[in-house]
């Protein structure tokens, strides 16, 4: 008798057949090549950021201080660690406990128009200078620390509200003889000043700036049948001193 065992009894388990798999190459791949890596995109927190990016969360910043959200030790903490950002995962903790819009880390959809990139500022005289005629120094253009007006029979015209500061403290003289002089300040700085009115007016209305970083800018002088006035220009804000004074450039 054959007592061989059958695979039709039920005590003897039969194993399953392995099926015999074959690998596909990827179309286009050559026969034998090695399999390429796959290379996935950074985490949002990883992306570099841009001085773009950097100057939003310094904006932030300003104005959490300028509230009273910031003592003056954590704003210049802050702000040095916003212009020190390499990417937005350094940047985001910055302004987490601040009820600020969150920066977003959402790009730029294709086809909408890029920012347009500023022009280099102008490199002028530190003196401005009116003689039955006017004379203006405005728009992008490097001041330094010490500017003298002149006018005579006419008018001069100084505003710094989109000028790049150079220096601290920036000081202006005036000279207004039967003409005037009117100086304009972002409304981010601290100005202080004042001269003397000989048979005409020397106004100038003193700010300080909530940032304990911010420039000053002090006008003195004499006005002489004549007058002038500095003030502050509201709604524009300084954005250009913050890296210098940090040393960062």
């Amino acid at each position: 008798m054959d007592n061989s065992p059958s695979h039709d009894d039920p005590g003897q388990p039969v194993p399953a057949p392995v099926p015999m798999t074959k690998s596909e190459p990827e179309p286009g791949a050559k026969p034998g090549a090695a399999p390429q890596p796959v290379h996935q995109p950074a985490a949002d927190a990883e992306i570099r950021v841009s001085d773009a990016d950097r100057e939003k969360v310094a904006e932030l910043l300003r104005d959490a201080y300028a509230e009273g959200r910031l003592d003056a030790d954590e704003h210049a903490e802050r702000i040095e660690a916003a212009y020190a950002a390499k990417t937005f995962g350094d940047l985001v903790p910055l302004t987490r406990d601040l009820p600020a819009r969150p920066l977003s880390f959402e790009k730029q959809p294709l086809g909408s128009a890029a920012a347009t990139p500023q022009p280099p500022a102008r490199q002028e005289s530190p003196a401005v200078v009116a003689i039955f005629g006017g004379a203006s120094r405005k728009g992008r253009w490097r001041v330094g620390s010490h500017l003298k007006a002149f006018a005579a029979f006419g008018g001069v015209e100084i505003d710094l509200s989109d000028a790049v500061f150079e220096s601290p403290e920036v000081e202006i003289v005036v000279v207004a003889m039967f003409g005037g002089v009117e100086v304009r300040v972002p409304e981010n700085v601290s100005l202080q000043g004042g001269g003397v009115g000989l048979f005409g007016g020397f106004d100038v209305r003193e700010q300080t700036a909530a940032d304990p970083y911010a420039p000053v800018v002090r006008v003195k002088g004499l006005a002489m049948f004549g007058g002038c006035t500095a003030k502050p220009r509201r709604g524009k804000k300084l954005k250009e001193w913050v890296r210098r004074q940090l040393g960062a450039e």
